[in-house]
């Protein structure tokens, strides 16, 4: 219980750090993807079931606040956490080589998914730009927070899972 406790509140903390701070004080409207570090994080850390639950309320959250539609973020969300979930038996959780990688993946596919339900699909056809002038700065940000969130979501996982065993 204490688990699914913690994991709600960084999923809240999360997207009101993400859509709410960074949003407000960023000119440029470029900020790393919290919500997509998070479930990345857990779904590696703690397997599929846990990245698809953490992927399905980040989306969730996002479905309900930005869209008008309910599902496109929230089955986004999910199955990137769920693939993410495969790696868990597979890496030493203290390298984070996996992680920025996995999460570079993640990020450009996200971000290429948006492109194709926001402008893809309304008739804007400029790629290179949108590539170069929003997907690769949201990359960016993305890398270089998972570098700082991804030890933070470790210690806790390690909390986490000591707390689990007594």
């Amino acid at each position: 219980m204490r688990r699914v406790i913690t994991i709600g509140i960084l999923i809240i903390v999360s997207f009101l750090i993400q859509y709410s701070l960074f949003s407000y004080h960023n000119a440029a409207s470029y900020s790393p993807n919290l919500l997509l570090i998070l479930t990345m994080s857990f779904g590696i850390m703690r397997g599929r079931k846990e990245g698809m639950l953490t992927g399905f309320v980040s989306g969730f959250l996002c479905d309900v606040f930005f869209n008008s539609m309910l599902g496109p973020y929230m089955l986004l969300y999910m199955l990137i956490g769920y693939t993410n979930g495969f790696f868990h038996k597979n890496y030493l959780m203290e390298d984070l080589l996996l992680p920025v990688a996995i999460i570079s993946v993640d990020e450009f596919i996200f971000e290429l998914f948006v492109y194709i339900g926001s402008f893809l699909l309304k008739g804007d056809t400029g790629f290179k730009a949108h590539l170069l002038s929003v997907i690769l700065p949201q990359l960016m940000l993305t890398i270089l927070a998972t570098v700082v969130l991804y030890r933070v979501y470790l210690i806790i996982n390690r909390k986490l899972k000591s707390r689990d065993k007594e």
